[in-house]
């Protein structure tokens, strides 16, 4: 659903003097949480929940050095420069369509997934979905890019370039490779010391399962464009299957197992189909990395998945979880439920019920707003 109320522009113009983070590391959630609000068919409750997030808002930090074209590179990964960053997409933004900006970008920053938690992925995740809502999915269109949805895509590609972190060089669990996106979320290996934050756990990581290969392939290589699509939408149901079943290893850190991962397949249709595979690739390694540092060594038992609401249509019982995330009102466990709703229906039409279990159970796990 798109606003037709103008309350999400509002809510991005109110948001867009508050800095990505708070804190020194803490990331803001509001420009996408406001945005699945919307989404979701919650506008009305959009400005009384930013006046509970309010604490939690800090403003833009002062500039530090001005980005230009000639230096980016040495820029890059630099958090003293997210002011600076934003300034330069802004610019760009304003010369430039945002598709060609997104396409020249995605590539330079794809490397970086894993940086700032993969919240930057993320944000931009929501920003582009706003933006292919207002100017239309076709490659030629949405060739302005003014205004505050405009102005969220450079808060977002901001964001990524000043919190850019590449993950070590990895190496390739020996064996056959999975056969399905589940099954290779369930051979990443975790992590031996599971304390301190998460650029601590990151560094632990040495390898991964080979990524499965396309339905049908003979050889290997990389999948083809419409394979990458299919595959990372599986990635995306998969990753939401296990935080059902294994959020209570850290309810909100695993959030973005799955939210990340749906980020990119949500750019998708605004980026070149080349780039789609090496978007496949990035998206698996931003889960895996996620679940390796802070996924438990057990599933909960099946007793303590919640229920999901009976007696309705898919799209009801959609609706119901979502209001419940909206009720609950966290941040992360709103991000979640709209992520959900993206893989609820499943190609049989009936409601993928682990799924909807993962959204409740977080509301469960995860302490309410006040």
């Amino acid at each position: 659903m798109d606003d037709t109320s103008g309350t999400l522009d509002e809510a991005l113009e109110r948001l867009h003097t508050a800095g990505p983070e708070r804190g020194g590391w803490l990331t803001n959630h509001a420009p996408m949480a406001v945005e699945a609000l919307v989404r979701n068919g919650r506008a009305p409750s959009v400005h009384r929940w930013l006046d509970l997030y309010a604490d939690k808002l800090e403003d833009m930090p002062a500039p530090y050095a001005t980005v230009t074209d000639a230096n980016w590179a040495e820029a890059l990964g630099d958090p003293r420069r997210i002011t600076d960053w934003t300034a330069y997409f802004t610019r760009e933004l304003a010369d430039h369509p945002w598709r060609d900006v997104l396409a020249q970008w995605w590539p330079r920053l794809l490397p970086g997934i894993a940086g700032g938690a993969t919240h930057p992925v993320i944000r931009v995740g929501h920003a582009v979905r706003t933006l292919l809502l207002e100017t239309g999915q076709s490659p030629t269109a949405g060739r302005a890019a003014a205004g505050p949805r405009a102005h969220e895509l450079a808060h977002a590609l901001g964001y990524w370039a000043a919190r850019h972190a590449p993950l070590p060089p990895l190496g390739v669990l020996p064996g056959p490779a999975p056969r399905t996106p589940a099954d290779a979320l369930a051979a990443v290996p975790r992590i031996a010391d599971q304390d301190g934050g998460i650029r601590d756990r990151l560094a632990q990581i040495t390898t991964f399962p080979a990524w499965p290969a396309p339905a049908g392939a003979t050889a290997p290589g990389a999948p083809g464009p419409d394979e990458a699509r299919e595959l990372l939408a599986g990635l995306v149901r998969a990753a939401a299957h296990r935080y059902a079943t294994h959020a209570h290893g850290s309810p909100i850190m695993l959030v973005h197992a799955v939210t990340a991962p749906n980020a990119v397949l949500r750019t998708l249709p605004a980026l070149p189909r080349e780039l789609w595979a090496a978007s496949l690739d990035a998206a698996w390694a931003a889960s895996a990395a996620v679940l390796a540092s802070y996924a438990p060594p057990s599933a909960a038992p099946p007793g303590e998945l919640p229920a999901v609401p009976a007696g309705s249509t898919p799209a009801e019982r959609s609706g119901e979880v979502f209001a419940h995330a909206a009720a609950h009102g966290d941040e992360h466990v709103i991000k979640l439920a709209d992520t959900v709703l993206d893989v609820a229906a499943t190609p049989t039409g009936e409601s993928d019920e682990l799924a909807l279990a993962g959204a409740l159970r977080a509301c469960a796990l995860i302490e309410p707003m006040a």
